[in-house]
């Protein structure tokens, strides 16, 4: 009985324990983007790509003295060259300029790197303070294109293309642009007291319908609420979202749950993650031709037993995982869904809500459904598809979280 009783006293502990800021080495993700294999118009010319110095800009979420950066390979088929690195402040996102001096990045000591087919590496630490919301600009130079390249194709910001090695040049004259992130996959700060919050999602986490260099995404207002309020102390937000993501196959990145290992649970200094994903499983199923009940039954039970398992591993590592119900879609012109679509939203949205599947939930149906049309995006935020949030639909998702559950 003694045993029981300090074993059920344990168990309770481990329940009441609070979430700790920072990862054990007190390295924090400040910044951070899904890899995938970009695919048809997303594709950056290759020869682009050959003997091409690379200026790509990012915003980082945390302040700090050091930082060091994770390059990615991870869908490379070969080796991955990287010939010189350099980061520096950006002295307007909407340009190549550098602002101040440039800071060279090293891998063990050395100014280049190799990175194996299917692999990521980190650098050393670099000596350059950043401050949360600011923009840095990290310049490659790699001598053969990556085949085929890593990266994130919904950057919703300019990467500049030049030949030759030019990391160190104060502007990129002359080059070519496109809105595409390329083997640069996150930036950490040394930031011991610092924590990060993933939001895990689609197309609509990754701001489709936002312009480039604007940062007007849902979690870029959701992390400017979070600066303004100073009683959460230095808190990133991370967008782990991929246009037309879903949970139970791949599509444009992989599958949702493929992918959850990397893009969230090795970031440092996670303490919580935001899904919100679903739709795209729920559109494609009868995107082309309505199909019988058995498949729509099959569909939501596979989506709720692979929510079920994001929460579990999220859980596993101490991350308190947020649901995010599905919002509504009944006017998309993508997907054309049904009233089964649209039950089928609904049930899985039940199975989000109910007590003790996920440690919060956010309401977005509730916060963005047209009050007079439930099973379809209010009007007002509507960007006209039916299925994204126009701008202000963005900042109304973000308004319609409750800081308290982040915490």
């Amino acid at each position: 009985m003694r045993l029981r009783a300090l074993l059920l006293l344990l168990a309770l502990a481990a329940l009441a324990a609070p979430l700790h800021a920072g990862s054990a080495d007190g390295w924090t993700a400040a910044w951070t983007s899904a890899q995938m294999v970009p695919a048809g118009d997303q594709v950056v010319p290759g020869e682009w790509l050959d003997d091409a110095t690379l200026r790509e800009v990012v915003r980082v979420g945390l302040s700090g003295r050091r930082l060091r950066l994770r390059l990615s390979n991870v869908y490379g088929k070969e080796p991955l060259a990287i010939d010189g690195v350099t980061v520096a402040h950006s002295a307007d996102n909407r340009t190549a300029r550098i602002a101040g001096s440039v800071a060279t990045v090293r891998f063990g000591g050395r100014a280049d790197t190799v990175i194996p087919a299917g692999a990521e590496v980190w650098s050393d630490p670099v000596d350059l303070a950043v401050a949360a919301g600011g923009d840095l600009t990290v310049s490659l130079y790699e001598p053969k294109a990556p085949t085929p390249p890593t990266g994130h194709p919904g950057s919703r910001a300019t990467t500049y293309f030049v030949h030759g090695n030019k990391v160190a040049a104060e502007n990129l004259t002359g080059a070519q642009t496109a809105p595409r992130w390329l083997t640069i996959a996150g930036v950490e700060v040394f930031a011991p007291k610092a924590r990060a919050i993933a939001v895990f999602g689609d197309s609509i986490t990754d701001g489709y319908g936002v312009q480039p260099d604007t940062n007007l995404r849902w979690t870029d207002h959701l992390a400017a609420r979070l600066r303004a309020d100073r009683s959460f102390g230095p808190v990133a937000v991370l967008n782990a979202g991929i246009g037309g993501n879903r949970l139970l196959n791949d599509g444009l990145g992989p599958n949702a749950l493929a992918r959850f290992d990397r893009d969230v649970l090795s970031q440092p200094g996670v303490t919580h993650v935001i899904v919100l994903e679903g739709v795209n499983d729920l559109g494609t199923l009868t995107k082309d031709a309505p199909v019988t009940p058995e498949p729509h039954a099959a569909l939501v039970a596979r989506a709720i037993e692979a929510l079920r398992q994001i929460a579990l591993r999220a859980r596993a590592q101490g991350i308190a995982a947020i649901g995010g119900t599905i919002m509504p879609f009944g006017t998309s012109r993508l997907y054309h869904p049904d009233a089964a679509t649209e039950a089928d939203r609904q049930a899985i949205n039940a199975w989000i809500r109910a007590r003790g599947h996920f440690d919060a939930v956010i309401d977005f149906d509730a916060a963005m459904r047209d009050p007079a049309n439930p099973s379809r995006l209010d009007p007002k935020l509507d960007s006209g598809d039916g299925l994204h949030p126009s701008l202000e639909g963005y900042r109304a998702m973000a308004a319609a979280v409750p800081l308290r559950l982040l915490r």
